[in-house]
């Protein structure tokens, strides 16, 4: 088990590094307000998905983006075709598949998605009827442009949203990888894949499944016997759904926009997962990657992303015990709305502090609330968390 889990991150390490800088660089680069602009129309769903499928958003992200896209006048089919594909890619999900599951199966499964990103937005653009307002603010958005170290901030923030899910994925891949017999997955096979596909798609829909923790994963039953189409439809199924995201879009757009988004997905990752095994399938399995686990450069890459998980989940272990504690005299408390992730919850904590007169601040997500102590005044400490981008709880 312990040398499976090594292994793994061996696997894992170097591109999700990589694709942490490349998070950070378009953070960095990219224009404020780009994506929020000229989303209109047929050509805005091109342009959405096109923008949103490198962006390393999961599905606790990617609700209050597409919401927010929707609010700054996006129509709804570009704001639901970002909001299908996104989650299943981004550059961090992208490079991790590369290094577990090779080009073929990555090329194939990014087509995908912005495929299916496309004919949700379309579809959407047709059908979807009567447009629906947001009855209120979702998402607000800083439209500064961001500086290098708000990119090195932010390269962070995509680890620390994920690191649970991240964790939780090496250890299951690594329990299938040493415990689970291979005569499992011989029955999934005997099955058909399409039975195996259907039977994965009823697990994934309901459940949250982070693009890149998953990936590991996926590997693991594939490497076990599992039809690569079945893991096809869990890495496409499970980061665009859940039933968060089915709520917000129920919210958000209608039951009519809900039942197009669903239908979009399950039968394209399904579809998708018959044309791989049917003709993709032969030319896949002669270049699946299964990493050297060699050079220092991943036994580094490997010892950095553990330290990195370590911290975050020492600082999230902090928070919790703060939370239990009562108040201190002269402590202020703000509910706080529009956090989604733990990026989320660090980069407001970073803006507190840097108030002038903050001792210590300390942010939750759940509840949402941002807990300050000093000497300022209270509305300099609302105004600093509207200036990051969130809104003051009634």
């Amino acid at each position: 088990m312990v040398q499976n889990t090594w292994s793994i991150f061996l696997d894992l390490a170097p591109w999700l590094l990589i694709g942490m800088a490349v998070a950070g660089l378009l953070h960095v680069l990219l224009p404020a307000g780009l994506v929020k602009r000229e989303l209109q129309g047929r050509w805005g769903v091109l342009k959405a998905v096109s923008l949103g499928i490198p962006l390393p958003l999961c599905s606790c992200g990617v609700i209050p983006a597409g919401l927010g896209l929707k609010r700054d006048g996006a129509s709804d089919g570009a704001s639901v075709g970002f909001m299908i594909s996104t989650p299943q890619t981004g550059v961090d999900s992208i490079l991790v598949c590369v290094s577990f599951l090779g080009w073929p199966f990555t090329v194939f499964k990014v087509l995908t998605a912005g495929v299916t990103g496309v004919l949700g937005g379309w579809l959407t653009e047709g059908f979807g009827g009567p447009r629906l307002e947001l009855e209120s603010e979702e998402l607000s958005a800083v439209n500064t442009q961001p500086g290098w170290r708000d990119g090195l901030n932010h390269a962070l923030s995509v680890l620390q949203t994920i690191w649970g899910w991240l964790v939780v994925g090496v250890l299951v891949s690594a329990a299938i990888q040493t415990w689970l017999p291979p005569s499992v997955f011989q029955q999934t096979q005997e099955l058909g894949g399409m039975a195996t596909s259907m039977g994965v798609l009823l697990i994934s829909l309901p459940i949250y499944v982070c693009a890149t923790a998953s990936v590991p994963i996926a590997a693991a039953l594939v490497s076990g016997g599992m039809p690569v189409g079945a893991a096809l439809v869990f890495l496409m199924a499970g980061p665009a759904t859940n039933v968060a995201t089915m709520g917000a879009i129920l919210r958000g757009f209608g039951r009519r926009i809900l039942v197009i988004y669903l239908g979009t997905i399950i039968v394209c990752s399904v579809g998708a997962a018959e044309i791989f095994n049917r003709w993709v399938d032969p030319v896949w399995s002669q270049q699946m990657s299964h990493g050297d686990h060699g050079g220092p450069w991943a036994t580094v890459s490997a010892l950095v992303l553990i330290g990195l998980l370590c911290k975050f989940a020492l600082e999230d272990l902090r928070r919790f015990r703060a939370a239990s504690v009562p108040m201190a005299d002269g402590a202020m408390d703000f509910k706080v709305e529009g956090m989604t992730c733990g990026g989320c919850v660090s980069r407001l904590e970073g803006v507190l502090r840097g108030v002038e007169g903050v001792e210590d601040a300390l942010v939750t997500l759940e509840p949402g609330r941002a807990r300050v102590q000093g000497s300022v005044a209270p509305d300099r400490i609302e105004s600093a968390i509207r200036d990051a981008g969130f809104s003051i709880g009634s």
